[in-house]
């Protein structure tokens, strides 16, 4: 399977938010936000953006805070921990302003139960004009309506939606090193819509393909490995 990174509607959308908000005109807010069901390709894109960009990308976790969030940010600048938030603070303010980063918080829904986390969020793109993108699951945008300030500042929404039947022909042509008829992709279409199963499967029919010595993936084959995957975890959840 090809080693590449796929651009699917979703994806050429978060592109285009990150272009409008980097070039925004004067007294455009400058914060994002990207949400959507799991399996839809949120990480992969955060994370191919922010290493194609040099940006600073934090992951939220349970009980996280403000200082341990300001610190989390510290350590992605190659800055030396803090013990005071005010100190965290100042730093993360001081270096944002000398060297501009865009800042990528992964699973804010964790921090939408700490309101000061969250407007820490706000405070540092008011201090430095950065663009600051927020990624989370389905409710993040509801969740985070909670915070008026914060919420007037999301210039820019995009929802990661379902794939469609163009994103799966794409996505299997991009990967696939055997071709695919366009039946089988009809039936991934069908019966997957995240972008790990898709992936998976693609590669098991490739080795089954190959092992065979097919040189291409009909609906049979597509059929067996989506089988066949669907019986390997039903077998891990039960053992």
């Amino acid at each position: 399977m090809k080693k590449v990174f796929v651009k699917t509607n979703n994806v050429k959308r978060f592109i285009t938010m990150m272009n409008n908000l980097q070039n925004r005109a004067e007294g455009v807010p400058g914060m994002g936000l990207v949400y959507g069901e799991p399996g839809l390709g949120k990480t992969q894109t955060i994370n191919w953006w922010a290493f194609k960009n040099d940006a600073i990308l934090v992951r939220c976790t349970q009980l996280m805070t403000a200082r341990w969030l300001l610190n989390e940010i510290l350590e992605s600048m190659n800055e030396v921990r803090s013990f005071t938030v005010a100190d965290c603070f100042k730093m993360v303010i001081r270096n944002l302003i000398i060297h501009p980063q865009v800042l990528i918080i992964d699973e804010i829904d964790y921090l939408t139960v700490d309101s000061r986390a969250v407007e820490t969020l706000r405070d540092i793109h008011d201090k430095t004009n950065v663009p600051i993108i927020l990624v989370g699951m389905t409710s993040a945008n509801s969740r985070l309506k909670k915070f008026n300030h914060l919420y007037d500042r999301l210039s820019e929404i995009v929802k990661f939606e379902k794939f469609t039947k163009a994103d799966i022909k794409t996505i299997v042509q991009e990967l696939s090193e055997i071709e695919m008829t366009e039946c089988a992709i009809r039936y991934i279409y069908t019966n997957l819509n995240r972008f790990r199963q898709i992936v998976k499967v693609i590669n098991k029919a490739e080795i089954l393909a190959k092992a065979n010595g097919l040189s291409s993936i009909d609906e049979i084959l597509i059929k067996e490995t989506i089988a066949n995957e669907t019986e390997d975890a039903k077998t891990n959840q039960n053992s």
